[in-house]
């Protein structure tokens, strides 16, 4: 196996030690931090500082051909016509929000069946939002349309951003005449929403003004409002604490099963759910708090996130449960068990049709789709469908009050994906069939396992060329996750196969702890005071992967969003020896600052809270903003953000930055103006964020090897 002086060095700094006095962190305290200007989110000031760090980047990045091609490539892909419009079913009609050059806001259209069979289908414009944009002088973003089943699915509340925000505003919208309804229901910007009761009574959780909001940014009310009255008279259901996360309220349409819920999210992991009855009335399903709980016609499931007893039997964490709604609410506690996980086995998810569960499990982060069918004498179980190694699979049922129809995608890194229509007892039918971007002849995936420091072994996948030299010579590029259940699955992308594989890059995803891919357990192996297993996982992925002969550190790079910003904040201060370069996409970084800045609040049952003196201490040990050693040898690292990020606040990435220059490091940072939390908010100004990130990786990675460090 091959073996060089960087590969032993990036084994030896697989754990981190303590660094001389001379490299201890020169983070100041938080209220002496000298870079908090930054977080003035639209400051001129904080906005110049942005401005000029996006010229030098660009100036060293994109007056290249090699990155206006690679743009101009990128945006073909995204804007490619023969991509699948992926559609919902409301009533009879399909239906589709679309983007493309010449839509670059996009098209909400619908189409039929028969039409949506063919290869160039018809479809019926409902709204332009170009249009719509330049009419009202707003860059708007599409957030979604709420459909009312009454009255035919004639009225819908679309949800609209600025930028791409969190932040939206809702309008109702009256798709037989086209327009918006002028004293209809709708509502400022702000986090949250409306939902249908009825043709003139919705639910609406927003700001209502001063004290509405919880601690994390979010609706803290729930409010019945009926047509014709002004919100402020809207009748109040629920109020939340302002510690909550959200509250919100909904209505079941289910012909027969009509029925009304409260929710209260207290954290993320954490929630209480109320059945609401006539007069107002709230009845709390008593499920476990970190159980997910959902009714559909005659039945609760519940999923556990740890063991719960009930009617004298205990179930294990990671099961999903069955059991008879009304007798559960009159104190039955009778359930059967449709899933139970194994070591190697999860539950991914559950969707149902008109007579039938369909369930995805996961076995070694491999899909497997069963059917389940209730009848007198319990619960049927039988195979549905399952998939080649390395592919995804996913269904979902059409229209599950009145039908057993479903919709079925399949893809993998190097499988295009397929969109299968078919209704459970037949076989599927193939609707849709994406086209391959790039050329993976020559091209293969395989699965490893690395061993993280606590022994636990940790799978991640592989795409390469086929006969590989094991010579570590190859420009790797890895990513990851980690956090809030989030699991990594194999799947197909026009962007990364262009970018990286076609080059000759070898790509790996690593399923590290804090997602699910093996249920409950693997997500809170990792939580709070426990985060630094995500880190020691992915460390031990990277230093496999040079052991493997697959890439020496040099020739090493990782990337990561949001969370996985985080975990690439981390690669950069705790193991930048595995390293060549990062990019850490709209990232946290400054963790005693995070939960005081936007959404931040809601994820200290992630991380912890910073302002407690004991969770401090070992939140702390992964901040990548306090953990910065003047004098350390760290690999070139691009930031990434978006300034009308609402989530993640931008000023995590500039004062990071700002820091990393001041110190004298090789850091570079670009900041899209707009673009909310996915960091770009249309098909173009994702193409160029693209390229600029695959093009720095490209640059440093594969060609001739430079000393990293300052």
């Amino acid at each position: 196996m091959f073996r060089s002086s960087a590969v032993l060095v990036a084994l030896i700094s697989f754990m981190p030690e303590k660094l001389p006095a001379q490299q201890q962190s020169t983070a100041p305290a938080a209220n002496e931090d000298a870079y908090r200007w930054l977080e003035d989110v639209s400051g001129e000031k904080a906005l110049d500082w942005a401005r000029a760090r996006n010229a030098e980047t660009m100036g060293e990045l994109s007056e290249t051909t090699d990155f206006l091609q690679l743009r101009t490539d990128l945006l073909k892909i995204l804007d490619s016509k023969e991509r699948i419009p992926y559609v919902a079913k409301r009533g009879g009609f399909f239906y589709n929000f679309w983007r493309d050059d010449k839509n670059p806001r996009g098209l909400w259209r619908r189409t039929t069946l028969e039409e949506y069979r063919k290869a160039a289908p018809a479809w019926e414009l409902l709204l332009d939002l170009d249009a719509l944009a330049r009419e009202e002088g707003e860059n708007w973003v599409w957030g979604g349309a709420q459909a009312l089943k009454a009255g035919g699915y004639r009225h819908y509340l679309i949800s609209l951003s600025r930028g791409g925000a969190d932040a939206a505003v809702v309008r109702e919208f009256d798709l037989e005449k086209r327009a918006f309804v002028k004293d209809g229901f709708n509502l400022p910007e702000a986090k949250g929403g409306a939902s249908w009761i009825d043709k003139d009574t919705v639910y609406v959780a927003t700001d209502f003004g001063p004290g509405t909001m919880t601690d994390s940014g979010y609706p803290r009310q729930a409010k019945l409002w009926k047509r014709g009255t002004p919100l402020s008279a809207a009748e109040l259901v629920y109020e939340g604490k302002k510690t909550d996360m959200s509250i919100g309220a909904g209505h079941d349409d289910t012909d027969g099963f009509e029925r009304d819920f409260v929710y209260r999210t207290v954290a993320f992991y954490k929630s209480e759910q109320f059945l609401r009855g006539p007069g107002g009335s709230l009845r709390k399903l008593e499920v476990p708090d970190d159980a997910s709980a959902s009714v559909y016609r005659e039945w609760l499931l519940v999923e556990l996130r740890s063991p719960w007893t009930a009617g004298g039997l205990t179930y294990p964490a990671g099961a999903l449960l069955a059991g008879k709604f009304d007798d559960f609410m009159a104190g039955g506690r009778k359930f059967e068990t449709l899933y139970e996980p194994a070591a190697n086995s999860s539950l991914a998810g559950y969707n149902w049709t008109r007579n039938h569960l369909l369930v995805n499990v996961l076995e070694d982060v491999q899909n497997r789709l069963l059917v389940l069918t209730p009848g007198k004498d319990g619960w049927k179980r039988e195979p549905f469908q399952g998939a080649p190694p390395f592919t995804t699979v996913s269904a979902s049922g059409l229209d599950p009050e009145h039908t057993d129809e479903y919709m079925l995608n399949m893809d993998g890194f190097l499988t295009p994906a397929g969109l299968y229509y078919g209704s459970v007892g037949g076989a599927p039918e193939k609707l849709k069939q994406q086209p391959a971007y790039f050329d993976a002849a020559g091209m293969e995936v395989s699965q490893h396992f690395a061993t993280s420091k606590d022994g636990t072994k940790v799978p991640y996948f592989q795409v390469s060329p086929k006969g590989m030299k094991p010579d570590g010579a190859n420009p790797t590029l890895l990513y990851g996750y980690g956090g809030f259940e989030v699991p990594m699955y194999p799947y197909y992308s026009g962007v990364t196969g262009r970018a990286w594989l076609a080059r000759g890059g070898v790509y790996a995803l690593a399923n590290i702890r804090g997602g699910s891919e093996y249920g409950p357990r693997w997500h809170q192996a990792a939580l709070k005071d426990k985060r630094h297993r995500a880190y020691e996982d992915f460390a031990a992925v990277a230093a496999d992967l040079a052991a493997r002969g697959v890439a020496a550190p040099e020739r090493l790079g990782a990337m990561g969003g949001s969370n996985g910003g985080l975990l690439i904040g981390n690669m950069l201060t705790q193991y930048p020896g595995l390293f060549g370069a990062l990019v850490s996409q709209v990232p946290l970084l400054d963790m005693k600052s995070y939960s005081h800045l936007l959404a931040g609040a809601s994820w200290m049952a992630e991380y912890g809270d910073p302002d407690k003196p004991e969770e401090w201490e070992y939140i702390k040990t992964f901040s990548p903003y306090h953990n910065l050693k003047k004098g350390a040898a760290y690999p070139p690292v691009l930031f990434t953000t978006s300034t009308r990020d609402d989530r993640v606040h931008p000023a995590h990435a500039r004062k990071m930055t700002a820091r990393m220059r001041d110190l004298g490091f090789d850091v570079r940072y670009y900041e899209n103006i707009e673009g909310g939390h996915g960091g770009a908010a249309n098909n173009e100004q994702r193409a160029h964020m693209s390229a600029l990130e695959y093009s720095f990786l490209w640059q440093k990675l594969a060609g001739p090897v430079k000393a990293s460090g300052k």
